[in-house]
């Protein structure tokens, strides 16, 4: 896969460098939804001069090809997601732990919403909030 992405990189004229690459597969090999800041922490010990700026515009280029989402949950900032295709998360009001919810059919939703609305719709985001399992026992 990384060699596809340096080459979707480098088609969209950016260069695939290795800081580059690196926070994509960060992206890629989890499911916490981190934050640029979280992604800056977990790169700092293999790329000491990179800056959180560096990240940041990284993170900006990844969204415009498409390559990650940004998610927008309220936070300050936001979370991001290699996981391109329209799915629905959930949030912990607590923790902050924001995890993927599976088992909604989002292309069926889209044609019944865009059949009543008369939308031609593009994208969605869809987010719910409530209290993990951890954050539960505590209640």
């Amino acid at each position: 896969m990384e060699e596809n992405v340096a080459s979707l990189l480098k088609k969209n004229g950016i260069k695939a460098t290795p800081q580059r690459l690196a926070i994509y597969n960060i992206l890629k090999n989890t499911k916490s939804h981190p934050s640029a800041e979280t992604i800056y922490k977990g790169l700092s010990k293999q790329f000491p001069t990179m800056s959180l700026a560096t990240v940041y515009k990284t993170l900006g280029l990844l969204s415009r090809i498409g390559l990650i989402q940004e998610i927008n949950v309220g936070e300050d900032s936001f979370r991001y997601d290699a996981n391109t295709a329209p799915h629905p998360h959930i949030v912990c009001l607590k923790c902050k732990r924001v995890d993927d919810v599976g088992g909604y059919d989002v292309p069926q939703s889209y044609d019944t919403i865009a059949k009543n609305t008369h939308y031609k719709i593009l994208s969605h985001q869809l987010y719910f909030y409530g209290y993990c399992p951890e954050c539960k026992k505590g209640e």
